[in-house]
């Protein structure tokens, strides 16, 4: 469905992470990430850890923000493992970390884990100024569920909930982050990522709840939305 919203390319620029999470992305990708980026005044690039020290030396003095994934792309490693990959990106200059929730745990009702595994990685993100989106992969997940890991987000001191890693078997969903907004409230913010690949997308994402949008797809959708101000 179309919305007939219109959101000015400055303001949509301002809430994409512009994305780069393919494994085998090369530093000339990464390097050409960064400038569009810093040309087109994105909220934040996400880069794989093995590239933060190359992304934070390409954006020192700009205003856009380093992000990378702990415990990407399935969220089963261990809390002890996410804390150290949050601590080494953290010293590499990373500025938000999107970590992937222990889905099955929480699948499993075992929510002691899956508040522990968020608590340590925001508590480790915390003592560097650092924000953390937990990624509940909305696509694994009944609406019970999704509830419930933005409840436990929430409660752990996450900054936001971020719908999909885009690496399982669906991406953003619009009814998705309806629901994690109404849970959440307006204390916590709500990312949309997968599968955003057009201006129409991402407005449907922000209308529906979203303040942030990871997408691959930041300079197509910019230029689409200056078409869309002409008219």
């Amino acid at each position: 469905m179309k919305s007939e919203a219109s959101i000015p390319a400055d303001i949509l620029a301002g809430m994409i992470d512009h994305t780069l999470l393919k494994p085998e992305a090369l530093s000339k990708e990464v390097e050409k990430l960064c400038a569009e980026a810093n040309e087109y005044k994105f909220a934040a690039v996400c880069v794989n850890p093995g590239y933060v020290f190359l992304a934070r030396n390409l954006l020192k003095g700009s205003s856009v923000k380093v992000c990378t994934v702990v415990g990407f792309p399935l969220g089963a490693s261990t809390t002890r493992t996410k804390i150290f990959e949050t601590e080494d990106a953290l010293a590499n200059g990373a500025e938000e970390i999107d970590m992937v929730m222990n889905i099955g745990r929480l699948k499993s009702g075992d929510y002691s884990v899956v508040r522990e595994d968020i608590r340590g990685v925001v508590s480790q993100a915390q003592s560097k100024s650092a924000l953390v989106k937990v990624i509940i992969e909305a696509c694994l997940l009944t609406d019970a569920e999704k509830e419930k890991a933005c409840l436990v987000a929430k409660e752990m001191g996450a900054n936001f909930v971020k719908t999909s890693t885009g690496f399982s078997k669906g991406g953003a969903v619009a009814a998705d982050v309806s629901l994690m907004r109404r849970v959440v409230g307006n204390s916590v913010g709500v990312k949309a990522a997968g599968g955003i690949r057009s201006y129409q997308d991402a407005v449907m994402m922000i209308e529906s709840g979203a303040n942030r949008i990871g997408t691959s797809s930041g300079v197509k959708i910019l230029l689409e939305a200056d078409q869309a101000q002409k008219h």
